[in-house]
């Protein structure tokens, strides 16, 4: 992370605040042309629809949102780390690289909390509009390229999701915890157990209880009688 503090540092001097439709503050950040884009959205316009024009992208930016699984996700606001580059291609930009963040989450056994970071690859084509790509592949099949800018938001989500495990463990042999008090195996004495007797047998137990558990049990005569 400490690696790109110059880039996060330029996209902070970049930023400004403005006002959301609840009153609220929003942080925002301009591109060239003053509009306003997300952490994930790219202006490629300086590639200009040149073949083999490449440029690099190096930032460190806040998640908008958690990013991942119900287990294990990158929280939102926790720094996001883009080592991407960006090449013009006949059909639109391609994007390749890196994305990187630090995770947290619990333990699918013992429910432990995690830490850990999670780091994906991206190769992504976003089709210029009209491209014969663009024509003749389905909506949902290919990304496309709006008003000069690609939104890598969603290929994000999509990378950590599969990166990340669905059932994420604090150590691969984690005993998990104990079915009748909770208590994390990992760290309980030796031999821990509870004495589970099935309901439908607890009248014949009653029934043979040992004698001095039945004299234990039951009311003590006068004395003299």
């Amino acid at each position: 992370m400490a690696d790109h503090a110059t880039s996060r540092d330029v996209a902070t001097s970049e930023s400004s605040a403005a006002p959301d439709h609840d009153g609220g503050t929003a942080r925002v950040t301009p591109d060239k042309a003053g509009a306003v884009r997300d952490p994930f959205v790219l202006d490629v316009r300086s590639l200009g629809r040149r073949a083999g024009t490449m440029s690099e992208v190096h930032r460190t930016v806040g998640a908008p949102e958690r990013i991942g699984l119900d287990m294990l996700a990158i929280p939102q606001e926790s720094e996001v780390d883009l080592d991407l580059r960006l090449e013009s291609v006949t059909e639109g930009v391609l994007v390749t690289g890196t994305v990187s963040g630090e995770t947290q989450g619990q333990c699918s056994r013992c429910l432990e909390p995690l830490d850990g970071t999670v780091t994906v690859f991206l190769t992504e084509l976003f089709a210029y509009p009209d491209s014969e790509t663009e024509q003749t592949s389905e909506a949902e099949d290919i990304h496309r390229l709006v008003d000069d800018r690609i939104d890598l938001e969603q290929s994000i989500i999509d990378a950590v999701a599969l990166e990340l495990p669905m059932s994420p463990l604090c150590a691969d042999d984690c005993p998990g915890l104990c079915p009748e008090c909770g208590v994390r195996l990992a760290v309980a004495e030796p031999g821990h157990a509870h004495d589970i007797i099935d309901p439908r047998w607890a009248a014949l137990r009653d029934k043979f209880a040992a004698p001095e558990e039945a004299e234990q049990g039951a009311p003590r005569d006068k004395a003299g009688d």
